[in-house]
């Protein structure tokens, strides 16, 4: 069984897109298929083709999050001690030695991460090589477009 790590925010995320997906698509999608039944022929009704294939999606969708959610860990960051080195879950600012320009990270689970938010997948080259290292330390993350250098300028537990 896969565990899959998940930050307290990520969790509440999937839960509240698991009972959107439940209490709201789900009955929509259903009314729409009731609807489309009632305009006849089921082999040329555009509409029930639709609909159905609306509510593959949205029950597939609903088994992967339950599932994803009875095997997350949930890793709450703000209630370990902030030693700081680089783990699951925290904000880590890094430096490119090469130009010094500044990013920061947090380092989520894979389900959570969007690099428009500053969030970097816990399995992303970045992430690894900055997970267990410490403030101060230079990492070298080898990237399709050849090797970067940063130096990690602090970790926040947010």
């Amino acid at each position: 069984m896969q565990r899959y790590p998940m930050t307290v925010e990520g969790e509440k995320a999937l839960r509240e897109e698991l009972h959107t997906r439940k209490s709201k698509d789900r009955p929509r999608i259903a009314a729409a298929i009731a609807e489309a039944r009632e305009l006849g022929d089921l082999k040329e009704n555009a509409e029930y083709h639709a609909a159905r294939e609306q509510q593959s999606f949205n029950e597939g969708r609903v088994q992967e999050l339950e599932a994803k959610l009875s095997n997350s860990q949930i890793i709450d960051v703000t209630q370990i001690e902030n030693t700081g080195k680089v783990i699951f879950g925290v904000t880590v600012t890094v430096i490119n030695t090469e130009d010094d320009a500044e990013v920061s990270y947090k380092i989520v689970g894979e389900d959570e991460a969007s690099i428009k938010e500053g969030k970097i997948s816990v399995t992303s080259p970045i992430a690894r090589a900055l997970i267990g290292k410490e403030e101060g330390d230079v990492v070298v993350v080898t990237t399709p477009g050849g090797k970067i250098e940063y130096e990690i300028d602090s970790v926040e537990h947010l």
